[in-house]
């Protein structure tokens, strides 16, 4: 979502600015571009030329730099930015865009600017703390700035606590979000990732590979639309998403469960999730030592979750999942009719590159009506705006279909 975006990036003298190199590495990474302000303070910190190097723009430093011929640097650098964020901001940039001073190119900058404005704090915790930074923060959010409060953890002066600028995935998911059309505004959307779990013994279980990437992309895309989203995950090694209720389960029945409790108040379910299909009959109490050359497994069919909702879904929009290993196309659009789904993604999970654990993927979009749309292989947080794209058009072609 920052393709083609242009992002004002103000650095001020904090430890944490060295961390700015790799916002500007995410951001032109994304496809966007990155005009770099920093104060002196910062300069103490990092060089200029790091950034510039980074953004492949000239690192604006000073209140009276010319920016280009015929232009003033501050105004030109306001009126170019769709958005500015300030990473790390320091007390003093707060207060003084809290009481209107404008006395470096960064405060100038702020004051001319009419796109949204994101501030990452990073400071000490007492700072953090002090009532008269916490009345600056309040009052800039009453005047619709926007913030991304900082992190605990290690802080440079040697102690622990809050203050830690927040981590670079958050900023620029957040950077994301405040760029986005809200096109999910008001709906509840409820999301299923990653794999389940079923336990043999005490230490060991049947599972796939599934890393609910996917999922996770899904949830996230949804969150920086506007939705209000319930994310029901197995076991990831991934980071919640952020503003996002997350509920962990463990076993397909337990998957099964939280999905039930939350369907009725939902109005899109997308099930990403990798659902065992079967699990072992019996649970052995104890681990089950190595012995006999073979060992074989009695398993019986865990409950079929999609289905269950496909019988019961009404007005409500339900996208599912299938990963194939061959007849891609055809497993997919029988899972679609058999399990009353409005939409179905498949992918070929035996491909390289795409799939189970990867960043990418290679998915086909197959409608109710038969269509079939094949994308290329692409990152997994691209697919998933795609996929919300396809579901808006979904429900605009439901409304329409009402009023005739």
């Amino acid at each position: 979502m920052l393709k083609d975006k242009q992002v004002v990036l103000g650095i001020t003298g904090g430890i944490a600015a060295y961390k700015a190199a790799e916002i500007v590495r995410q951001i032109v990474k994304g496809g966007g571009q990155v005009h770099v302000i920093m104060t002196r303070s910062a300069q103490e910190f990092i060089a200029p030329l790091t950034l510039q190097t980074l953004s492949g723009n000239p690192v604006t430093t000073e209140l009276f730099q010319l920016y280009q011929e015929r232009e003033i640097g501050h105004i030109a650098l306001a009126q170019r930015a769709q958005i500015l964020v300030i990473a790390p901001a320091t007390a003093n940039i707060i207060g003084k865009i809290a009481h209107g001073i404008a006395d470096d190119i960064l405060s100038t900058v702020v004051m001319a600017a009419k796109a949204p404005v994101l501030m990452a704090p990073a400071m000490n915790e007492a700072m953090w703390e002090n009532p008269i930074v916490q009345d600056n923060i309040r009052s800039l959010k009453k005047r619709g700035y926007h913030f991304i409060d900082p992190g605990w953890g290690d802080l440079a002066c040697g102690a622990q606590g809050t203050g830690r600028m927040a981590e670079i995935e958050d900023i620029i998911d957040e950077m994301a979000a405040l760029l986005t059309p809200k096109d999910f505004r008001g709906q509840k959307v409820l999301v299923t990732a990653g794999p389940t779990r079923e336990m043999l013994d005490p230490v060991r279980f049947i599972s796939n590979p599934s890393s609910g990437k996917m999922g996770f992309a899904v949830a996230r895309a949804l969150r920086q639309r506007g939705a209000q989203v319930t994310l029901i995950s197995g076991p990831t090694a991934l980071a919640p998403p952020r503003m996002v209720n997350v509920i962990p389960v463990q076993t397909a029945e337990e998957m099964r469960s939280a999905v039930q409790k939350h369907f009725a108040e939902t109005d899109i379910v997308i099930k990403t999730a990798a659902v065992a299909d079967y699990r072992p009959k019996k649970i052995s109490p104890e681990k089950i030592k190595k012995g006999a050359a073979s060992l074989s497994l009695e398993m019986e069919k865990t409950r079929d979750i999609l289905g269950e909702l496909g019988m019961k879904k009404g007005q409500k929009l339900l996208i599912g999942f299938a990963a194939e290993t061959r007849k891609v196309n055809a497993f997919a659009l029988e899972k679609l009719q058999k399990k009353n789904l409005d939409l179905i993604v498949a992918n070929d999970v035996g491909r390289k590159g795409s799939g189970f654990g990867s960043d990418m993927n290679e998915v086909r979009l197959i409608f109710r009506d038969g269509r079939v749309e094949t994308l290329p292989a692409l990152p997994k947080e691209e697919i998933a705006h795609i996929l919300l794209d396809r579901i808006i058009t979904l429900q605009k072609e439901s409304r329409a279909r009402k009023k005739k």
